[in-house]
């Protein structure tokens, strides 16, 4: 699903650079659940930003469901997103003055569906949500607005989901029980996982789990204890 070879993120000021990425190689099979791992400004969200083709690398080959996105022009990366990528931050990202049916209906809408609104009706009752169709952001809780956030990034079954630190603005009950939701809509799609987290047990409910310093990846361990790689050298070859 996810195929990076030497990939590097350089920001260049006027009298320095910033090197973010330093020629990460890696690969994520279909369906696989993996965690990425690490201390604040090692590059985490930068790989994922990336990975969806929100921030272009400076250097290396980057593969997502077999096309190469480096070659995409921005309307064909906003259209690659639409149809195969599903993404949750953790700020919502809700458009405030749309319902939350709106809000899910978005993608859908994009992607010519002409059952868009009925789709999300659906989504949302998946998630818990089918009495709150017609409100708005400002009037639902932090938990059912990432609830909304989850549903409008599976409304479209994508291949890939992408989710940084999902749990960050919640409280410990509230994110447990959308973690848990993330996981069954994970199961139930099939989807690919790559999810950020500062959180040892939630990285840990993953199968695989990725360790980030300084750009480089420093581990690649299989969580059910079958292999553990545990080097930069490892982590380029």
């Amino acid at each position: 699903m996810i195929d990076l070879k030497d990939l590097h993120l350089t920001y260049r000021g006027t009298a320095t650079e910033v090197h973010v990425l330093r020629g990460i190689t890696l690969s994520i099979a279909r369906g696989e659940t993996v965690s990425l791992v690490g201390p604040s400004g090692s590059g985490k969200t930068s790989l994922l930003m990336v990975s969806a083709g929100l921030e272009r690398a400076t250097g290396g080959q980057i593969e997502v469901a077999g096309q190469d996105i480096g070659q995409l022009d921005e309307d064909g990366l906003a259209e690659f997103r639409r149809d195969r990528i599903g993404i949750v931050f953790q700020d919502f990202h809700l458009i405030p003055t749309m319902t939350a049916r709106e809000n899910v209906a978005i993608p859908l809408e994009f992607a010519g569906r002409n059952d868009a609104f009925e789709r999300a009706a659906e989504v949302l009752a998946d998630v818990g949500l089918s009495h709150r169709l017609d409100h708005y952001p400002g009037q639902l809780s932090g938990g059912e607005q990432q609830r909304v956030a989850l549903a409008r990034a599976f409304a479209t079954s994508p291949d890939l989901l992408l989710a940084d630190e999902p749990t960050g603005n919640l409280d410990g009950e509230t994110g447990g029980k959308v973690i848990d939701l993330l996981f069954s809509l994970q199961r139930t799609h099939n989807t690919t996982l790559l999810l950020i987290t500062h959180d040892p047990a939630l990285a840990e409910r993953c199968a695989r789990r990725i360790r980030i310093a300084d750009g480089e990846i420093v581990s690649d361990q299989l969580l059910d204890g079958q292999s553990e790689q545990g080097s930069k050298m490892a982590s380029r070859a």
